[in-house]
């Protein structure tokens, strides 16, 4: 009974594995479908030794391990679908040649636990641990077991270089890399004999955890680094879809905030670049915790001018409702703090502008530099309403107006004369947000 030791703690660190993805990575459609894999692995160890190596119960009751077996090789297989979903094809490329291999193994590892269930004898006798006789291979009832079990990793393998190949993000990668190389040893566990199956599967397992560190690190150094320009529902829609499918190229409507500091030029002349420097750094947290709390997307930092978007790359129907009280927020926090950042001569105030309208979002950049950005008239006339505004002083376009007609925030919008802008043919109409 001693034999079954090795083989209980192979599963428990399987089944360990699986827990972690599950409770590091639970909003991940990626994760759980590979915790679901590796906590049915981990049964599916554990339980053939004792049902068919120890042979606790008759080998024709041994038909229901076709369960754990069957959910661990087809929640491996989704899991791997669910990853390349996570990486847009490049334009031009089918991919559907990939899912459908990967399907086609989800179907034969239905026909393996089929088998299994159908057959429970068969297996017991010349599928598991066979021994090191060729011979076994002569045999036609071990091939029914393993045609269905090959084909389905040859799938996952399959699939896993076509998506290798597309290149996807580090984190992803490196826990797919990790279970190409290891899947083979812990399978090879279930036809060696006990004590060195367990060996073979503990290097798997080991292998996969390397794997699964490196995937949890670099999602970390992600999500730290994304969470100081992006809204945590945008930083979490990219840690569960990758940031390539998250931040695809899109044409929709959305408001533009631009503001910057009013003297800002001056007052860097006029102090040292660490003061500076300071200033632009608290302004930027300021501004930035506002935008985080509401759900909005810093596009760009140009000096003390900040462009931000809303309603993408999350879509809002409310969005210009949402600017008008982002742009509202601002103000109010940065006139509270401009005297602490202000210096005895010079002082800085802030002026921002808000417009509305369709514009095309997407990543752009060489490819190891990309840059999330918005296109459109909107963005334009949102930056050249900041110019003009005054200290204090938001001011909006008619588009932003038209759609919070039905808001409270119509109420706080004054009419100002049109004004003729730079790169614009004709005077443009403007409003001012009042003090709530």
């Amino acid at each position: 009974m001693t034999e079954i030791i090795p083989l209980a703690i192979v599963s428990m660190i399987a089944f360990g594995l699986g827990l972690a993805f599950l409770t590091a990575d639970h909003a991940s459609p990626t994760s759980r479908a590979l915790a679901v894999s590796m906590m049915a692995a981990g049964a599916s160890f554990v339980l053939d030794e004792l049902v068919v190596g120890y042979a606790i119960v008759a080998p024709q009751h041994a038909r229901w391990l076709a369960i754990p077996d069957g959910i661990a090789m087809g929640a491996m297989l989704e899991w791997l679908i669910r990853v390349r979903r996570t990486v847009p094809a490049a334009p031009g490329v089918n991919t559907l040649f990939g899912d459908r291999v990967i399907r086609s193994g989800q179907l034969a590892s239905v026909i393996f636990a089929a088998v299994v269930f159908a057959a429970p004898e068969l297996r017991v006798e010349y599928f598991y641990r066979p021994g090191p006789s060729l011979a076994i291979f002569a045999h036609w009832q071990f091939w029914i077991f393993f045609v269905p079990m090959g084909y389905a990793a040859f799938a996952g393998f399959v699939g896993c270089l076509l998506f290798l190949s597309r290149r996807p993000e580090k984190a992803e990668a490196a826990r797919v890399a990790a279970v190409y190389a290891a899947v083979p040893m812990m399978m090879l566990g279930f036809q060696l004999p006990a004590d060195w199956g367990a060996f073979s599967i503990a290097i798997g397992e080991t292998v996969m955890l390397a794997g699964a560190i490196r995937y949890h690190l670099l999602q970390g150094q992600r999500g730290a680094f994304l969470a100081r320009f992006l809204s945590p529902e945008v930083a979490r829609m990219v840690n569960e879809r990758g940031i390539a499918s998250t931040m695809q190229e899109d044409h929709l409507e959305i408001s533009t905030l631009c503001c910057d500091l009013r003297g800002f030029t001056a007052y860097a002349q006029a102090n040292d670049s660490r003061q500076v420097l300071h200033v632009l750094r608290n302004y930027y947290d300021a501004v930035g915790q506002e935008v985080a709390q509401a759900g909005a997307t810093i596009k760009d930092y140009a000096g003390d001018g900040i462009l931000i978007l809303i309603g993408a790359p999350i879509a809002n129907p409310d969005h210009a409702a949402q600017a008008l009280e982002l742009a509202q927020n601002i103000r109010d926090r940065c006139v509270r703090e401009l005297p602490n950042w202000s210096g005895p001569e010079k002082t800085l105030g802030i002026g921002l502008g808000v417009a509305s309208g369709p514009v095309t979002v997407g990543v752009i950049g060489a490819s190891l530099v990309l840059e999330y950005t918005a296109v459109g008239p909107a963005v334009n006339l949102a930056s050249r309403l900041c110019e003009q505004a005054d200290n204090g002083e938001i001011l909006v376009d008619e588009r932003t107006r038209q759609l919070t007609d039905q808001t409270p925030s119509r109420s706080r919008l004054t009419a100002r004369a049109p004004m003729q802008l730079k790169g614009l043919a004709d005077p443009v109409p403007m409003y001012a947000l009042s003090a709530s």
